[in-house]
């Protein structure tokens, strides 16, 4: 494996700010192929689709190359994606689609694991139709969503099983497999967050057998776009059309248009992006993919290992969660600080790091309040030794 971090923090300009970016949890910073890409095709001529002379076929071409992309990211057919401004909006999108057809008693099974832009659309069209929800419950210890609960919480009312690849608060990446598993029995269909999960590691939907999976480019620095991706694209046919024109067929009966084009082409260079990440990846973008993303792993495991060791030896800070699998994301809590304080002493020391009140959300369920709150730290493709070195002297001196 190549992942070389030295190149990699190369590809960012932003990083010249001085600054150290814990700040993960909103979406890694931009590399500069992906801004090149956007501003060149903000000075193309790019028009709507469907005319036939050439900046209208250079719109088409971006749409079905940012399918393809996406396709290749996540492992499925380009037919089964719809692309949308974001993923919170495209969940939203999904769920009325599918709550069309709910009738009251009817059941959808959430977990106190997944952020808000994967609950809210789910409670709110519960509620409208009379659906019920139900939960998975967090190990409030380890952070670990038991996959074995899912057993108990499906039945034959259960529509939909809504539940997040890795948590972009405390790391967990849940046993997903399980969970799908104990839904597919019950006939019900799974939605799986892959928004944290995407970017640092490699994704199968069609092995992983969720029905549909949800991404964000920002969350690897890409620009302000998501999808939707359905594992079988014939699912886009049986649900109802939220799109303006009523002869949309395939991804864009989930689609309002028009696309943002520029966007768009910063997607595929963000997709790109990943695929470079390990510089000795070979062969079609998907094996890239699958070689690059498989050394993010390995690299940032190694990494997260290191800062959480090296946080658990500091008597006043409390590490909130001790997952067996999880992505790059931490939380903590320092002893008789709350934690904007915390955050607040991270960035007058040149650390980037979000603080939560612990009142609502994961750190609700864990009840986190109690004790101050919680930060929260997410590492990046660029994060290196130096800037966790770094945090954990900063922290050694809060008292």
């Amino acid at each position: 494996m190549a992942f070389d971090v030295a190149r990699i923090r190369g590809l960012f300009p932003a990083l010249g700010d001085g600054w150290i970016h814990f700040d993960g949890a909103a979406g890694m910073l931009v590399p500069e192929q992906v801004a090149s890409a956007v501003s060149t095709a903000m000075r193309a001529p790019v028009s709507g689709p469907g005319g036939a002379f050439p900046a209208s076929q250079r719109a088409e071409s971006i749409v079905t190359a940012a399918r393809r992309a996406v396709a290749d990211l996540v492992g499925a057919d380009p037919a089964g994606v719809v692309l949308g401004p974001n993923a919170p909006d495209l969940i939203r999108r999904l769920v009325d689609a599918m709550a069309d057809r709910w009738t009251i008693g009817d059941e959808v099974v959430v977990s106190r694991l997944d952020e808000e832009a994967n609950l809210a659309p789910w409670r709110r069209a519960a509620k409208r139709v009379g659906a019920v929800v139900r939960w998975g419950e967090i190990d409030i210890e380890t952070c670990e969503l038991p996959a074995w609960q899912y057993e108990n919480l499906v039945s034959a009312r259960t529509k939909a099983v809504a539940v997040t690849l890795a948590s972009g608060s405390v790391g967990t990446r849940p046993d997903v497999p399980t969970v799908i598993e104990f839904a597919k029995r019950v006939g019900a269909l799974v939605v799986v967050d892959a928004t944290y999960a995407a970017p640092f590691v490699p994704l199968d939907l069609n092995a992983l057998g969720a029905d549909v999976m949800v991404v964000s480019a920002q969350a690897w620095g890409g620009p302000s776009v998501g999808a939707l991706v359905f594992r079988d694209p014939e699912l886009l046919e049986r649900l109802p059309s939220v799109s303006l024109d009523p002869a949309a067929r395939g991804p864009a009966r989930m689609e309002l248009g028009p696309h943002a084009y520029p966007l768009l082409a910063g997607l595929i260079a963000s997709i790109d992006y990943l695929a470079g990440l390990d510089d000795a990846a070979m062969g079609s973008r998907r094996e890239k993919l699958v070689t690059s993303l498989g050394s993010a792993k390995s690299y940032h495991a190694g990494l997260l290992a290191q800062l959480s060791t090296e946080l658990r030896s500091l008597r006043h800070v409390m590490v909130i969660g001790d997952a067996m699998r999880r992505i790059p994301a931490l939380a903590f809590a320092v002893a008789g600080k709350k934690s904007p304080e915390v955050a607040e002493y991270l960035a007058s020391q040149g650390l980037c790091a979000f603080a939560d009140d612990g009142t609502s959300g994961v750190f609700g369920s864990l009840g986190a309040a109690e004790v101050g709150g919680a930060v929260r730290i997410g590492l990046a493709h660029y994060s290196n030794v130096f800037e966790v070195n770094q945090l954990v002297r900063v922290l050694e001196e809060i008292r």
